[in-house]
């Protein structure tokens, strides 16, 4: 089912005749009026001649496709605090207007074997009917005149009178009624203090255990927390006590190990020492720097001044054998030619 969103009333207004109706476009000409002039001034403002109402430039009227329901922009969303409060509000007014309900007095319930009727308690009886009568008249309007003031409204006399019989003991007698309420509310009153009275003192009791619980909880974990303080001591002073023992052990047994590498060290170079002394001696480690400085730079120098002395000698002696042998070549020919 759809919900209708927009909706266009127009007020009535009196039939208009053909030379009215010809007119009834220019803005200067005056429209119909109502028959009496109004003495409340904002009634005279609204008589003052208005254009016509053209439904085509009617802001009410919805615009576009009316298949589907028109989507709001993101900005036009409302706030979700706004929707709440109002939320709020009016859940306050529903309490409100409950608890009026339940304060305002009612009738109260008939006795038994009568029953509760409406009946018409105004001045002027009126015939009452689901359908109201309803005619159409058509007038013409003339300009407007003063009112006579209106008569007092006295409506005519319909349907048929009726009485009822009050017979003694059929009202409400409060003295007898009300007692047992009374004697209701205030044995209820009595008993709602007796259990509130009686829960404050359970509550206070339940408070009380809660304390002395509490206080026993807390003197319990303040013992545990010593018993465990002492037992993290003794265990910290064991580890320490069964740490140092462990040390001096290790000490012991690392200065029993360097006292036997020292005494295998001296038996063992006691013999060492001589022989490799000797070795490097025989390989020419250990020698006379005097002696190693002739050996290796003056004896080199001179044997090869004594080398090339020889050299220079047996030179200079095949020079003089070769000279010899050409002074004998010489003369020998010198004997041919004589």
């Amino acid at each position: 089912m759809m919900k209708t969103q927009y909706a266009y009333a127009s007020e009535p207004r009196p039939a208009l005749d053909g030379s009215q109706t010809q007119t009834q476009q220019q803005p200067s000409q005056q429209q119909p009026r109502k028959l009496y002039r109004s003495d409340d001034p904002t009634q005279q403002q609204q008589q003052q001649p208005q254009r016509p109402v053209n439904i085509m430039y009617d802001r009410r009227i919805y615009r576009g496709n009316t298949y589907a329901l028109p989507v709001l922009p993101s900005y036009a969303a409302p706030d979700a605090l706004d929707l709440q409060r109002q939320q709020q509000q009016k859940r306050k007014l529903r309490a409100a207007r409950r608890a009026d309900a339940s304060r305002r007095p009612r009738t109260p319930d008939p006795v038994d074997g009568r029953a509760h009727m409406e009946v018409q308690t105004e001045l002027y009886l009126e015939e009452l009917g689901d359908t109201v009568p309803e005619t159409c008249v058509a007038v013409q309007t003339d300009a407007f005149l003063d009112r006579a003031p209106s008569p007092l409204y006295i409506p005519a006399k319909s349907g048929v009178d009726a009485t009822t019989q009050i017979m003694p003991g059929d009202l409400f007698d409060f003295d007898a009624e009300v007692e047992p309420l009374l004697e209701v509310l205030v044995g209820k009153t009595l008993d709602r203090a007796r259990s509130e009275v009686l829960e404050e003192q359970e509550l206070a009791a339940l408070r009380k255990r809660q304390r002395d619980h509490a206080a026993r909880r807390a003197a319990e974990l303040a013992e545990v927390q010593r018993l465990e303080q002492a037992e993290k001591r003794r265990t910290e002073e064991k580890e320490r006590r069964k740490a140092e023992a462990a040390r001096l052990l290790q000490e012991k047994h690392d200065a029993a190990s360097k006292v036997a590498a020292a005494s295998f060290a001296s038996v063992y170079l006691s013999s060492l020492v001589p022989s490799a002394f000797g070795a490097l001696q025989d390989e020419g480690f250990f020698y006379d720097a005097r002696e190693r400085e002739v050996q290796q730079m003056f004896l080199p120098w001179i044997t090869g001044q004594v080398e090339a002395r020889i050299q220079k000698l047996a030179t200079a002696r095949l020079l003089v054998d070769d000279a010899s042998v050409l002074q004998k070549s010489g003369q020998a020919k010198s004997w041919v030619y004589n």
